[in-house]
């Protein structure tokens, strides 16, 4: 396959040894031997012109991918999918090779806005999921679709009720708690007060919360004293 060719080439000549090592490290789940090493903006810029080829398809229909900077490649060549059904249907056809946060958090969910109500429909779905990444995308598009103008409090509900032993799972729900008590300070406040978080996402929703300058000097001392013992 030409563009599978071109891709090879463009990581190879792309590589950097220095990133691939710091790469390896802040993705410690994944096989460091399937890691290039290719900048983020190197891989965007070439994803954009990928995305423009004829052939385009055929390297999206090769899966699994070798490699993570071609899943990263993957990522940012949907999301340049316009077609909403379209979209869905590929996000859906890659989710489940998902292998690791940083590809999952890549996957921009911003096309799905286009019909807020189908995208809600198939987060709920996602959010069902067995997959790790996917349960972690369908948070990833509540924290980032339905956090401002599109937010109903029923929403948090959702993401309380996933109960997973994952990591990268849990670390997720904290951060949404973390951006709505941003966004939504009464309302997530109230959640964070019910206890409705198991102990260890509660606490690091809080911590993440409070490191940043988004809040009130007044509400980072109510949610401070909210911190439970583990």
């Amino acid at each position: 396959m030409a563009i599978q060719e071109d891709v090879g080439a463009f990581l190879a000549s792309h590589a950097d040894e220095g990133y691939r090592a710091f790469q390896a490290k802040l993705i410690p789940n994944i096989d460091p031997d399937s890691i290039v090493g290719v900048h983020t903006p190197e891989l965007r810029k070439f994803a954009k012109a990928l995305a423009r080829r004829e052939d385009a398809e055929e390297f999206l229909a090769v899966l699994p991918h070798g490699s993570f900077e071609e899943n990263q490649l993957h990522s940012f060549i949907i999301a340049q999918e316009r077609d909403f059904d379209k979209l869905v249907g590929e996000i859906e056809r890659f989710l489940p090779f998902v292998d690791n946060w940083a590809t999952c958090d890549q996957l921009s969910c911003r096309g799905l806005a286009a019909d807020p109500d189908a995208a809600l429909g198939r987060a709920w779905h996602w959010l069902e999921s067995d997959h790790e990444y996917t349960v972690r995308f369908a948070i990833g598009v509540l924290m980032e679709l339905f956090l401002e103008e599109r937010f109903r409090p029923e929403l948090f509900q959702w993401v309380v009720g996933v109960s997973r032993p994952e990591y990268y799972v849990n670390m997720m729900r904290a951060w949404y708690f973390a951006e709505a008590l941003a966004k939504q300070p009464v309302a997530a406040e109230e959640v964070i007060a019910s206890g409705a978080l198991d102990t260890w996402t509660h606490n690091k929703a809080i911590q993440k919360v409070v490191e940043s300058r988004r809040i009130s000097p007044e509400q980072k001392d109510r949610l401070r004293a909210m911190r439970r013992r583990a």
